[in-house]
């Protein structure tokens, strides 16, 4: 599908609903996915490094950061939607063995027919549930775990419990690090419970978000890095203001959590659902 008409649309009905791939009428060999109408992903098959989604460039600047530039990585995805990080760690950091799990398989072999990816990456993709999948897995095999699972436009709830992310934590190395991205708007009280979620695990942590999402002013993403180590701030911070879309960094996450404890599995709630018409202007 790299060389196509414009305007060209391709629908099809997947596990998770209706999947749309629709051409980029910018970029002759770009793409974007989505689901039931809402924007999952965005890849251009010629240039996996171009990133078009605002909190999908933060994520890739943490990937950046957290290693030498260009030393190979083992990755973990939980969620997998067209795989645009796992295209651009194979293309920024050569020879990183990957592993996606995706529980949408109809969706995967979509991806795989209509958007291919290079085959002499070093990715696996796994259709299965992210939680069960992870929790199989052995101790210390990731030096860096990505979560970015929707059930539609929103995140389960058995994802967002301290349990799992103890399970994420138990499967890092000692290193590793946590890249999550987290969907909420005013008044942010789901993103404070899943900060403070994620620190009960892996209490290095920082946010980086639009400021007005982080003010609680928009509905929007906020990306959670989290460790068991320093994160890089100062370099993340310059990052995130100098991005086409300037975000900023938030270090201070006891008063962001507002001493909310963690979700636990018996309390644990899906992420809230998107305002109505966040979504009408699509491509």
């Amino acid at each position: 599908m790299a060389q196509r008409r414009r305007g060209e649309r391709r629908v099809e009905t997947v596990g998770s609903g209706v999947a749309e791939l629709v051409g980029d009428p910018d970029r002759t060999s770009g793409w974007t996915l989505l689901l039931d109408g809402a924007p999952q992903s965005h890849v251009d098959l010629a240039d996996p490094t171009y990133l078009e989604f605002e909190y999908i460039r933060r994520m890739a600047a943490a990937l950046d950061l957290i290693a030498p530039a260009g030393a190979p990585l083992r990755v973990l995805h939980l969620g997998g939607g067209a795989l645009t990080l796992p295209r651009y760690v194979a293309a920024t950091r050569p020879g990183s063995p990957q592993r996606v799990v995706e529980i949408d398989g109809p969706l995967i072999e979509l991806v795989r027919r209509a958007l291919p990816w290079d085959p002499k990456a070093k990715l696996r993709v796994r259709v299965g549930d992210a939680r069960e999948a992870v929790t199989g897995m052995r101790d210390d095999g990731y030096d860096v775990v990505i979560v970015d699972v929707f059930a539609g436009s929103r995140t389960p709830a058995h994802l967002a419990s301290v349990e799992f992310m103890h399970e994420v934590a138990r499967v890092l190395a000692p290193t590793g690090w946590l890249i999550a991205n987290v969907a909420d708007g005013p008044p942010l009280r789901y993103a404070r419970t899943q900060v403070a979620t994620i620190r009960a695990a892996l209490p290095q942590a920082c946010l980086v978000a639009d400021a007005a999402v982080l003010r609680g002013r928009r509905f929007g993403n906020l990306v959670v890095l989290a460790g068991r180590t320093p994160p890089p701030v100062a370099e993340l911070s310059r990052r995130a203001a100098g991005d086409w879309f300037p975000g900023r960094v938030e270090t201070d996450l006891d008063r962001f959590t507002s001493g909310r404890p963690p979700a636990t599995d018996i309390d644990a709630l899906p992420s809230p659902a998107p305002p109505e018409g966040l979504f009408s202007a699509r491509p």
